[in-house]
């Protein structure tokens, strides 16, 4: 028999969206000879609903459209994903739509309420398997979660099943699909069940689905792989032995599938909450060349506006590579001097300042004075502001609360800044869009004379390493320090993670590509006397 996966982009909550994207990928399934089609989890409202599960209206209108999508699909059978009320209590579901009614629902067993994950606050748990039988092939059904442990696999093959149909919705970050095919593996070792896998795809808030849908046969070998960071419709045969043969996509290498991922969730991010375009501001750095770089592929350059901003402090070199990197891009630009509005900030403040040196009050006025233009320009324009910090500033707190924070989105949130060059190295390397002097001169928020970024901050090799082994690894300061940094360093670095919490809660959503991002899955308070020791 013939099989389809349909990795789809949900659209959250638009259920006449979702249910129509299923039943075309439905339609063009069948005409293409396959028997049964594959979605993601939650596909007809998308993932992760969060807080629209605490109402029931959400549950009564997710029914009504299952049932008329379930009453439009003829000629093949479909598994649809979607939350589910009975006898007073709600479900993460996957129904098998056959014959124009939904002939059997399956819900979740194990409910994921770790990192990003917390569906132990929305659904009940299943117990039951549900296997069916097509073409003399009997199928059982786990749903994302499920099949990281081993029991609910293990009641489907118990129970009949051949072959394991998983829905997903498991979102992105590097290395997590070879994450997936091991965790398969394990389960194909201990069913002896074929295992087909199917991931959702798109942006959803700081979260982006990679799609990357696979197959894998009763030995563990993969045999089918959709391509990811797209929509696709991919076909598996099915022998009557249960042995799958598919097609295999060729995926890309760490940086691509990086930068893929950044451009998806802006792209979706937009287009979902409708914005006409975005806007930023461009300093001649390297984390704003590379923002820019990004949203012109997730948006085209008729949607992207830049505005260069300079200041008494802005170096030459910062100009005339910002505007060889719009030359080459093609998009709005705007330049002006805030010169005469710094000028006017210090009269106003004069008398309050008198007898105090400068110190980070007047470079914060300039960050400011261009987190206000920059917003007075998205109202008036009705484009969203991009902020341009990456993760390791927004770590240590080296970034200004309404000024360079300002804005509605954060493309690099989740990306420390050694990364940032990787990225802006692999851009360039699909066609010269980033100066190679923003990549190679030294780091700099030109906010005074001859400043550095380490001025401030330890060097980014350092900065970056314990940053990830304390936020993404979770590691203690004997351990990181163990692993080759200098106590001092580890201490300091993790003194200002712990006393920048404030100013991230404040911080524009962005997107996630690690394990830990600043966001769902980390939840450090704010007002707190406990310092790291061990």
């Amino acid at each position: 028999m013939k099989l389809a996966i349909a990795q789809i982009n949900c659209v959250l909550g638009d259920l006449a969206v979702n249910s129509a994207k299923i039943l075309q990928s439905a339609q063009r399934a069948c005409q293409a000879g396959a028997q049964l089609m594959l979605t993601p989890e939650l596909s007809l409202c998308g993932y992760p609903p969060e807080d629209l599960l605490l109402r029931s209206g959400f549950y009564k209108s997710c029914t009504a459209s299952l049932s008329e999508l379930a009453r439009n699909i003829s000629g093949i059978a479909v598994i649809v994903g979607h939350p589910h009320e009975q006898d007073g209590k709600y479900y993460n579901a996957a129904s098998l739509l056959r014959d124009g009614r939904v002939e059997a629902t399956y819900f979740k067993h194990f409910l994921p309420n770790y990192a990003v994950f917390d569906e132990e606050r929305y659904f009940s748990s299943g117990v039951e398997p549900l296997v069916f039988e097509l073409s003399g092939i009997h199928f059982g059904l786990n749903i994302c979660a499920d099949v990281w442990e081993s029991e609910a696999a293990r009641m489907s093959v118990q129970a009949g099943a051949e072959v394991l149909l998983v829905l997903n919705a498991s979102p992105y970050s590097v290395e997590k699909l070879a994450s997936r095919h091991e965790v398969v593996r394990q389960r194909i070792s201990e069913t002896d069940m074929a295992v087909v896998y199917a991931n959702m795809v798109g942006g959803q808030d700081e979260l982006v689905f990679d799609g990357g849908s696979f197959a894998m046969d009763r030995s563990g070998r993969l045999i089918a792989q959709s391509a990811i960071f797209e929509e696709a419709l991919s076909y598996i045969s099915i022998g009557s032995d249960g042995a799958p043969i598919g097609d295999i996509a060729v995926l890309p290498m760490q940086e691509a599938a990086v930068y893929q991922a950044l451009v998806l969730g802006l792209k979706d991010y937009i287009g979902k909450n409708g914005f006409k375009g975005v806007l930023l501001g461009l300093s001649g750095g390297i984390d704003s060349a590379l923002t820019l770089a990004i949203a012109v592929d997730a948006l085209g350059a008729d949607k992207v506006h830049a505005v260069m901003m300079p200041s008494p402090y802005t170096a030459q070199i910062s100009l005339d590579d910002s505007r060889e990197m719009i030359r080459m891009l093609g998009v709005r630009y705007d330049e002006f001097s805030i010169e005469p509005v710094m000028k006017s900030y210090m009269a106003v403040l004069k008398d309050s300042f008198a007898g105090r040196p400068e110190d980070t009050t007047e470079e914060n006025l300039q960050a400011r004075i261009r987190g206000n233009l920059l917003m007075a320009l998205s109202n008036k324009l009705g484009s969203l502001v991009l902020t341009t910090g990456n993760k390791s500033e927004m770590s240590v707190g080296y970034a200004t609360l309404y000024g360079d924070m300002a804005g509605g989105f954060s493309v690099l949130k989740d990306v420390g800044k050694l990364l940032v060059y990787r990225l802006a190295r692999y851009r360039n390397t699909q066609g010269q869009v980033i100066p190679v002097r923003i990549i190679t001169r030294a780091p700099t928020a030109e906010l005074r004379h001859d400043q550095t970024d380490q001025d401030s901050l330890p060097p980014y090799e350092v900065l970056d390493g314990i940053m990830s082994c304390y936020v993404e690894n979770n590691l203690s300061i004997p351990e990181i320090v163990a692993s080759g940094y200098q106590e001092a360093d580890v201490r300091r670095v993790v003194r200002l993670i712990q006393s920048s919490e404030y100013k991230r809660r404040q911080s524009a959503t962005g997107v996630r590509i690690t394990e830990r991002g600043y966001g769902k899955d980390w939840r450090y308070p704010i007002t707190v006397r406990y310092q790291d020791e061990f």
